[in-house]
């Protein structure tokens, strides 16, 4: 397996879990291709054609000068310079690293990453909540959150690979697409609750291992463990967190229960407001959830993968063959 096979196949894993359905990604792809038959050469130029094939641009091959073949990896929730250093030491120590993998966006993948928002409406349709509200909703915290990444300094981390000469990608939306298919199916269509979901998610071992180091665990920030949880909902991809006035949509659509990686006071406020029971599992946890679900495919696709874990990351197999 080389590194574009690797990445390849992990997009293509990522469009299989979209909670969206693959139709409506696929879709999407066809609006982009669309869009781009549209422009100008001179505007083409400027095009990122990996648009064409890829619908999350919050993930991307960041540095690959050789394509070179991947057995050994250096995975992390976040990679920076430091992580980059570590790869390269590791190096020195005789430790074989053919690729650094990142679960949250650098360089490009982040400068645009709020891009890959557009898709919550369409999740929260499947919710009850009309497509053209949370269009709406969404358009405005999207600005904002556009607004915050505009004077990071993005590219230090992927500056830093191309130096050292150590490939590297991120993979952000299709991790996030794996935790909240896998935890839909695990609560769809159940009477619980909130202490029963409580319960449930501390059974699943990223969750367990967080709690037992004592790292931030599955926790009720919205509502008592004796409430009902009425209708179950897994907000645990789209980029980062929507519109503080879901809440109050979700409520109206039927929603009871949100179970997310984490929100602000103001989302909060709203959601006690609305009387929705709110649980985070946890950021970390649920980041590292997604990406070894993920792994678990490329390693059940490719063979076993030698991983050396950092920035959070725990790696956890559930395939019996890897």
């Amino acid at each position: 397996m080389r590194v574009c096979e690797f990445f390849d196949f992990a997009i293509s894993c990522g469009i299989e879990a979209d909670p969206r359905g693959k139709k409506q990604v696929q879709e999407f792809l066809k609006q982009e291709k669309k869009r781009f038959e549209k422009l100008s050469d001179k505007e083409k130029k400027f095009f990122d054609i990996q648009r064409l094939k890829n619908p999350y641009v919050d993930s991307r091959i960041l540095f690959n000068p050789h394509n070179n073949e991947v057995k050994t990896i250096l995975c992390g929730i976040d990679i920076e310079v430091g992580e980059v250093l570590l790869a390269d030491a590791l190096k020195k120590a005789g430790k074989k690293i053919d690729l650094i993998v990142a679960h949250h966006p650098a360089g490009y993948a982040y400068s645009n990453f709020f891009e890959v928002m557009d898709m919550q409406p369409e999740v929260h349709e499947q919710w009850g909540v009309p497509i053209n509200i949370g269009e709406a909703l969404i358009k405005e915290r999207k600005s904002r959150v556009e607004r915050s990444v505009l004077p990071r300094n993005h590219t230090r981390a992927q500056d830093a690979a191309k130096l050292l000469g150590i490939p590297f990608l991120n993979l952000h939306t299709p991790a996030d697409n794996h935790v909240a298919t896998f935890l839909t199916e695990k609560f769809k269509g159940k009477k619980l609750k909130v202490g029963d979901v409580l319960d449930e998610l501390n059974s699943i071992e990223e969750y367990r291992w967080a709690k037992e180091n004592f790292l931030p665990s599955p926790k009720i920030l919205v509502g008592d463990k004796n409430n009902s949880c009425g209708k179950i909902v897994v907000d645990m991809t789209g980029g980062t967190e929507p519109s503080e006035e879901i809440f109050e949509k979700m409520a109206n659509a039927g929603v009871g229960t949100v179970i997310g990686m984490h929100y602000s006071e103001k989302h909060i406020e709203k959601a006690k407001n609305s009387y929705i029971n709110v649980i985070v599992a946890g950021h970390i946890s649920s980041d590292t959830l997604g990406m070894n679900l993920l792994l678990d495919k490329i390693e059940a696709k490719f063979g076993k993968l030698q991983i050396f874990e950092c920035s959070g990351f725990h790696r956890v197999r559930r395939k019996k063959q890897v």
